[in-house]
């Protein structure tokens, strides 16, 4: 059965950055920082973008994953009410909203943990976190033990095989569904997060609205074992991430044509999963920074947008802003971005962008086809995306140089519909194609029975 995200085009925002709130929590009042987003919608549309996946909007200490307070909006980025009326115009829109998850931890302020560290064994909260005991002191100076996140005290591991911790998460989703009428849920470090939860959440949620997506932040393992009908829709496809740009940096087409063949190709291990495929997130270095041959952005692009699953672009991508850790901060790929700087960039990804999106609305194989490698060279690519009614070819070329392509195919014609609608007819069962230096093309299989513009 379709799902509304395999139509998708996600963008990706990071809101404590981009709204440019202070890096401590340590407002009085709320200030509506992200009402800006308000004046993103038009571009997000030109950008045929139509889910909206933002991180951390609740109170939170710091960066947003340290959570003081599941049901109110973070002080740095607004209210309720104005989150609310961001919610509702973005909706308006046709942009559906995911919000980030954060339950595997809490911050040193959420107020379960601070009634402990006031009343100690007597606070009603103790067990409300992971193996939290009183046998000796924390690292953080407490006179009592507790499980950080991977080792990071400042992050409390929550117990999620106690019934009321799970009573409270669920009562705070209803809450974001109710006032904010959220779409989906992105479930950080779902690799941590106990499984049964994740059961009961999916029961709870597709109980108030089967169209609800869950999505896991999985790096590393058998994506299946979070995506499957008893947990989560979807999740992170980091294998891939690391693909779409190493393949180029290393002019080896023969990497990410693997991956795909491997996750989606004939007896692929995720055939059926709808992965959400990126390139740049708030915690990896931006792809124009890691890229280092910037005249392939496109083909990168051209690939995210083809190859089997939903894209999302991250927030500045469009107009190929860098950024790279510093001295262990994130801080440089969260940055505050303001829409009048950025119409002064150059525009021209924007518009390959926006014409990608067009493109994989227009085509169904593109979004929920099969995938099948049909050449694969160091430099050069070609595969095919098909349903029984619609057979599409995606061509790539890394190299620097003209190339001269042979493919073979069964269509009387092909037409390319990201450059120019050209028209190449069938030569015995062969396309000999001219492919640009650093391009890539689109090829509709029997064009009369399509019309997409």
């Amino acid at each position: 059965m379709s799902h509304w995200f395999q139509d998708a085009v996600f963008y990706h925002i990071y809101p404590l950055g981009f709204a440019g709130a202070p890096e401590y929590n340590t407002e009085s009042v709320p200030v509506p920082r992200l009402d800006k987003l308000g004046e993103w919608i038009p571009h997000l549309k030109g950008l045929g973008v139509n889910a909206l996946y933002l991180g951390p909007v609740f109170q939170s200490s710091k960066h947003g994953y340290d959570t003081r307070d599941y049901c109110q909006v973070d002080w740095r980025l607004g209210d309720n009410p104005s989150f609310a009326r961001l919610c509702d115009a973005l909706h308006q829109a046709g942009i559906r909203i995911i919000l980030d998850g954060v339950f595997n931890h809490v911050g040193r302020e959420f107020w379960a943990f601070k009634d402990v560290q006031e009343h100690g064994q007597d606070s009603p909260y103790c067990s409300w976190f992971h193996d939290l005991n009183f046998g000796g002191p924390s690292p953080m100076g407490d006179p009592f033990w507790y499980t950080g996140w991977q080792g990071h005290y400042e992050l409390v591991k929550l117990n999620l095989r106690n019934p009321a911790v799970v009573e409270h998460l669920l009562g705070a989703v209803g809450m974001w569904m109710d006032a904010f009428h959220i779409d989906g849920l992105r479930l950080d470090a779902a690799d941590c997060v106990d499984m049964d939860f994740f059961r009961t959440l999916r029961a709870f949620v597709k109980g108030r609205d089967p169209e609800f997506w869950l999505m896991g932040e999985i790096i590393h393992g058998d994506y299946a074992r979070w995506a499957n009908p008893d947990m989560l829709d979807s999740v992170t496809n980091y294998e891939c991430w690391k693909g779409l740009w190493s393949a180029h940096n290393s002019k080896n087409y023969f990497e990410i044509a693997h991956s795909l063949n491997r996750q989606f190709g004939p007896g692929g291990i995720y055939q059926g999963l709808c992965l959400y495929n990126f390139t740049e997130n708030h915690d990896v270095d931006r792809l124009a920074s890691t890229l280092t041959d910037p005249t392939l952005l496109e083909n990168v692009y051209t690939l995210l947008y083809t190859m089997p699953g939903a894209p999302s672009l991250y927030y500045g991508g469009e107009w190929a802003s860098e950024g790279k850790k510093q001295g262990g901060s994130d801080a440089p790929l969260r940055p505050c971005l303001e829409l009048g700087d950025m119409s002064a960039r150059d525009q021209g990804l924007c518009a390959h962008l926006a014409r990608l999106a067009k493109i994989r609305a227009a085509f169904p194989a593109l979004r929920c086809g099969g995938y099948e490698n049909v050449v694969i060279k160091n430099e050069q690519l070609v595969f095919r995306r098909s349903t029984p009614e619609q057979r599409i070819y995606v061509l790539l070329n890394l190299s620097h140089e003209k190339f001269s392509l042979e493919f073979p195919h069964a269509e009387p014609v092909l037409q390319d519909v990201l450059n120019g609608d050209a028209i190449y007819n069938n030569d015995g069962g062969r396309t000999w194609l001219p492919l640009p230096p650093c391009s890539s093309k689109i090829l509709v299989g029997a064009p009369d029975k399509f019309t997409w513009k």
